[in-house]
Parts: C-alpha cells; sequence; structure tokens
C-alpha cells in the first residue's frame, strides 16, 4: 500500500576522524577536503537537494569542530542555497553514536529519513530517489545495494572455515533511508542492550524487514589514499546547447508557479500540470541537450498521472534522463515573457530556486522577465510564455 511521506530528512555524516587519509589529504579530513570549489560533504547535500520529496538535513560533524562548521555550513547556505532546512550537530564516538545524535535533531514531524556517509560524493540523485519511492511503497527500510564480484570466505585464525555463496551476497551502501520511527526504535534497542554495528540497517533487520533497490558501482566510499584518485579522474567532454520554449494562456484553474516559486496576485494559468511555463521551457532545453525529445512526448496532457502534477518533480525525472545520458548542465539562461504580473520582485527567489533544483552555484544560472510591450498575446495580456538556453558538457 502506498505511504505517504509529508516530511523526509537526511542525517549526513561527517563526523570520522579520516585516520588513514589525513596524511595523504594535508592534514585535512576527508570529509573537509576541497573537491570542486567546496568542501567533500557538501557535494552529497547538494544531491541530496535534487530530491523532490526533501526538507531538510542534519550535518553531524566532529565535536571539536562544532563552532567552526556550524559557520561554515551557514556561510555555504548564504552562497549555494539548497532550499532546504538544516540543522549542526555534533557526533559521537561510534558511527552509530553520531546517527543517534542526528536522529534527536530532527523536528518531530520528520516520517522517513536517509542516514548518508559524506564519504559517498558521487551517489546519484537517481538512486537516492529509487530509496524514496520504496519507502513510499511501504518498505519499513531500504539500501542501495551491488553484486559482489568475488569469492568471499569466512576464515576462523588463519584458516578457511567456509564459502559464502557469492549469488546470495550483497555489498550494501549509503544513503540507507528508513521510516523514521522505525529507525529510531532501533537505535533504542541497540542503547538498551548493546549493539554495536557497522550501519544502520543491521540494527533495523532485527525488528523489520530492510529491502534493497539497485546501488551504483561509482557510489565509492573516499576511505585510502588511492581513493582519492578518484577525485582527480579525468574524463572527456564535449560541450552541447539546447533550447526550450512554452506557452500558457490565462484564465485556468492552476495558480501561477514559476520556477517552482508561487506568484501570489498573478493570473491564474490553464495547463494540464501545474502550468509552471518557466521549468516546461527548461525541461525542453535540457531534452534538447542530448535529443531526448520534448516534454509532450514523456509528460503528455492526454495522460492523467501529469493532471496538476509538481512541475519540479518532472524536472527531477528530466534530469535523471540527462545523468544517464551522461550530461552535467553547467550554465542556464531563462527569460519568461509576459505583460503582467509584474515579476522583478520574484527574480532573485526564482533564479535561486532554479540554482537549487538544477544544482549549479549562483553565477551558472541567469534568470530575467520582460514585455513585449503590449504587443501579440503576452501584451494583450491573454497568456506568458518563456525561453530557455541550456549549456552542459556530455561525456563521451
Amino acid at each position: 500500500m502506498k505511504r505517504r511521506l509529508d516530511e523526509t530528512w537526511a542525517v549526513l555524516l561527517a563526523a570520522g576522524s579520516s585516520t588513514r587519509l589525513r596524511d595523504a589529504g594535508g592534514g585535512v579530513r576527508k570529509q573537509y577536503i576541497e573537491y570542486k570549489g567546496v568542501p567533500l560533504f557538501w557535494h552529497s547535500a547538494r544531491t541530496l537537494s535534487r530530491i523532490a520529496a526533501m526538507k531538510g538535513v542534519v550535518f553531524v560533524f566532529p565535536e571539536a569542530d562544532l563552532k567552526h562548521m556550524r559557520r561554515t555550513v551557514k556561510d555555504l547556505f548564504k552562497t549555494d542555497d539548497l532550499g532546504l532546512r538544516f540543522e549542526v550537530v555534533a557526533g559521537g564516538e561510534r558511527r552509530q553514536d553520531s546517527v543517534r545524535h542526528g536522529l534527536e535533531a530532527l523536528p518531530r514531524e520528520c516520517d522517513a529519513v536517509l542516514v548518508h556517509d559524506s564519504a559517498r560524493p558521487f551517489a546519484s540523485a537517481s538512486m537516492i530517489q529509487s530509496l524514496v519511492e520504496a519507502l513510499e511503497d511501504g518498505a519499513q527500510g531500504v539500501v542501495p545495494a551491488i553484486e559482489v564480484s568475488d569469492t568471499i570466505k569466512r576464515v576462523d585464525g588463519g584458516a578457511v572455515s567456509e564459502t559464502l555463496v557469492r549469488s546470495e551476497l550483497r555489498a550494501v551502501q549509503t544513503p540507507q533511508a528508513f521510516v523514521t520511527d522505525i529507525l529510531r526504535r532501533a537505535h533504542e534497542r541497540a542503547e538498551a542492550e548493546g549493539w554495536d554495528v557497522t550501519d544502520d540497517a543491521s540494527m533495523v533487520e532485527r525488528l523489520a524487514e530492510v529491502r534493497i533497490v539497485p546501488g551504483e558501482a561509482a557510489n565509492i566510499k573516499i576511505t585510502t589514499p588511492g581513493d582519492l584518485e578518484a577525485l582527480k579522474q579525468p574524463r572527456t567532454l564535449v560541450p552541447c546547447t539546447g533550447w526550450g520554449y512554452d506557452v500558457h494562456r490565462y484564465g485556468g484553474e492552476r495558480p501561477m508557479v514559476l520556477g517552482g516559486v508561487p506568484i501570489a496576485g498573478a493570473p491564474q494559468i490553464k495547463a494540464h500540470s501545474d502550468g509552471d511555463v518557466l521549468l516546461h521551457a527548461l525541461m525542453d532545453a535540457i531534452l534538447g541537450c542530448f535529443g531526448g525529445g520534448d516534454i509532450g512526448r514523456h509528460f503528455p496532457d492526454t495522460d492523467p498521472r501529469w493532471d496538476g502534477a509538481d512541475s519540479s518533480i518532472l524536472l527531477r525525472e528530466v534530469l535523471v534522463l540527462a545523468e544517464k545520458a551522461g550530461v552535467r548542465i553547467v550554465h542556464a539562461d531563462l527569460t519568461v515573457i509576459a505583460q503582467v504580473p509584474r515579476l522583478a520582485p520574484h527574480a532573485d527567489q526564482i533564479a535561486r530556486n532554479l540554482g537549487r533544483l538544477l544544482a549549479l552555484d549562483p553565477h551558472q544560472v541567469n534568470f530575467k522577465a520582460t514585455t513585449e510591450e503590449k504587443l501579440g498575446f503576452t501584451g494583450e495580456k491573454k497568456g506568458i510564455k518563456a525561453v530557455a538556453c541550456v549549456t552542459a558538457l556530455r561525456e563521451i
């Protein structure tokens, strides 16, 4: 039976000591190593923010770093607003202690939680979305898992005692997703009964079934000095450009939303989905970067599933397609054309939200609004239109 999740949060673990990596990282803990201009943990936070259901993140850092990291996270949100609520708390001696501290910081209404290691910066939004969907489909807990390629043997001292059946084995990754209540109860039992585990699923397995979804080979954990090479891996990239255009008529039943931002007092829109003309143009531009057709092909207005659909969720689907095609968006330039409403007061908020949805920095997103000097259907206040130009790099 489908479960409605109203408040999904993540606990992002960045409280490890990084003993094996500190020398290779110049004495810096691995979660703080700079990668593409920001600390490693911030890459996971960005990816989590691209999940439509995600409402907030609890960052867990070493207690000794807490004061400094509270300032750091606030500064990061000022320059790269993820559109999420957040808390910053101190970790504990063990990983499970750090998770427990993170759970204590969650709001009371949080009904689902993802626990993720910041040392796994390459987890994709599409994989994380599959975890959320598994919870919505009724799972109490769900983990990403990949098949084991090596033969695994149980040993006793210096001798093999058993060869395990490889087809029955999986290597699990993070994020791991749970109904919040079951994870809290598992941690309470662990404290009361002295459990010592290496991941949260190991606790929840004792109380409820934990399901799996396909993990990703690229979702590696930065653990040893050799793993740092993954942060330097060269890729062959070619530039590509996509262009999008969309129009909506006024006089409908949908409140105006532009770039995921509600526009109070604006004319209502006639549309099958939520009528976000800006995100519709943006999606077509993204699809154009890899020959993906248009949104009419992917989300036809004859399909009742898209009746009133949130366009930010549709954008997430398009971004998954782009990700699978090896496309990385690097810039978006968007313009709304309308005589009414006046959009200047909303421009900054729209630009910030577009940046969050696309996981881009502010300088990579440009939003403009203009009129057509009372000419044409927009000038006659009959409707609104938008154009978008997206620049991307595609792996070959």
